[in-house]
C-alpha cells in the first residue's frame, strides 16, 4: 500500500460499491420484513440475538456488543420492543441495577413467522448469483474485513 491517504481508481470503484450495497441492502430487508412480518430490521436483529443465547436472553450490555450498537441504542429500542410484547426485561439476581433481555413467547412467534421470508430474500439478493467459490471468497474477505475491524474496536 501507499503511503499516499487518497484511494486509487480501483479501491474508489469497490468503496462506492460497497457504500451502495451497504445502504440499500438494509433498506430493501427492512421493507420485506415491515410488509410480511410487522418487525423492522432490528426487530429481527435483536430477536435472532435473544433466540440463539442462552435460556433466551441476554445482559443488555451483552446484548448492544452482540448487535454492534451503543447500550442507549439497546435501551430504547427494546422499550418499544416491550411495548408490543416481543421482548422482557427482567431483574439480575446478582446486580440490582443489571437487567435481562429476554424473548416472550410472541417475541418467539413473530420471528419464527418473520424468519423463512426474509431468508429466502437474503438468498436471493445476495447469495443467488454467487458461485461456490465466489461465496467461499465472499466470506473470507469479510472474515479479513472483520478481524480488522474488530482489533480497531475501542
Amino acid at each position: 500500500m501507499s503511503d499516499s491517504p487518497w484511494l486509487s481508481d480501483e479501491q474508489q470503484a469497490v468503496w462506492r460499491s460497497w457504500l451502495a450495497v451497504s445502504a440499500q441492502l438494509p433498506a430493501v430487508l427492512h421493507r420485506q420484513l415491515a410488509r410480511d412480518s410487522g418487525l423492522s430490521l432490528p426487530d429481527f436483529d435483536v430477536l435472532v440475538q435473544l433466540t440463539e443465547a442462552a435460556g433466551s436472553r441476554l445482559r443488555v450490555t451483552d446484548l448492544a456488543a452482540s448487535l454492534g450498537w451503543e447500550r442507549s441504542r439497546v435501551s430504547h429500542h427494546v422499550k418499544r420492543m416491550e411495548r408490543r410484547g416481543l421482548v422482557s426485561r427482567d431483574d439480575c439476581p446478582d446486580d440490582g441495577r443489571g437487567a435481562f433481555i429476554a424473548v416472550t413467547a410472541q417475541g418467539r412467534t413473530a420471528i419464527e413467522r418473520a424468519a423463512p421470508a426474509h431468508a429466502r430474500t437474503v438468498k436471493d439478493l445476495v447469495f443467488a448469483d454467487l458461485s461456490p467459490a465466489e461465496l467461499a471468497d465472499l466470506g473470507r474477505l469479510l472474515a479479513k474485513v472483520r478481524t480488522g475491524l474488530d482489533a480497531r474496536r475501542v
